[in-house]
Order: C-alpha cells, then structure tokens, then sequence
C-alpha cells in the first residue's frame, strides 16, 4: 500500500476517534442533566454573562442567530432560562438562567463548552492555523460542501 493511502487511512482513524469522543461526551451531558451539548453550552455562556442578547449569544457559539433562537426556545420551554425585555425598549430581550438552569449546569460534566471546542482552545496559534489551511484543503478536496453545517452546533449535526 501506498504511504499517502496508508497516512489517509490514519487521518480518518483519527477524524473517528475525535468524532467518537465528541458523542461520548454529548451523551454523558444528556445523562447527567438532561440537556444537549450544545443547550448546556449555550446555559455556560449565559452563567458566564447574564443577561446577554440572542445575537451575543450566537457569537459566542459561532451559531447563526436563527439556530441559537430554535436553541434557545427548547432550552426554555424546559425552564432552564427565562427571557427578559427591556421596559425601555422592548424590542430588547436578555436572557437569564434560572435557578432550575444553574442547577443542571451544575451537574454537567466538564469541560461545559464540548471537549472539541475546550481541545481546540488549548492549542498553539501556529498549531491553530495550520489546522484551519488543512482542513480548508481537504473540505475543498469534499468537492460540493453545505457550508451551512458550520453554523449549527456540533451536537445538533
């Protein structure tokens, strides 16, 4: 066998075993609170910075704000945030945990953000680029991408 054939294989060995522990660990968050990923994510972030916008909110997840909202909406007919609205301008809306969301944050197992976007953070700038080119590379290896998939939580795919 070739060695491009032979390092291709261990690449997508590779893409298996972070794939496979990226489910692992949205699995262990629905076991221990009852939540997805992504929702106990989003409920991180709101602990982090009460009272944040849905648009704030997206950023912060690198969501579209359409997904964040559809996110945000389960998140809340379970009762684990509330939304408030600025009595000044009510077209405003902030958005709160509330003590039932403080609690299942609290039993979520660590790191709250996902272990891939928690990995990702850890490395090197230099490691970071290289890894953003790579993956470019082979993306436009894929030939024809939905690149609306970038815009939807992992846990959600």
């Amino acid at each position: 066998m070739n060695p491009n054939a032979l390092a291709a294989r261990e690449a997508l060995r590779q893409f298996r075993v972070i794939f496979g522990a990226v489910r692992q660990h949205f699995q262990a968050v629905e076991k221990a609170c009852g939540v997805s990923g992504a929702q106990i994510w989003a409920m991180a972030a709101l602990h982090q910075t009460p009272g944040m916008k849905v648009s704030e909110l997206a950023q912060a997840l690198s969501i579209h704000a359409s997904t964040a909202s559809n996110l945000l909406d389960k998140i809340e007919k379970s009762g684990l945030i509330r939304r408030e609205r600025n009595s000044v301008d009510q077209r405003v809306v902030r958005l709160y945990l509330t003590d039932a969301g403080e609690k299942a944050l609290g039993k979520a197992p660590q790191p709250l953000t996902g272990i891939l976007t928690h990995a990702l953070g850890q490395l090197p700038d230099e490691a970071l680029s290289r890894l953003n080119q790579d993956l470019a590379t082979l993306i436009a290896h894929m030939g024809e991408v939905n690149t609306q998939y970038a815009q939807k939580p992992l846990s959600e795919l």
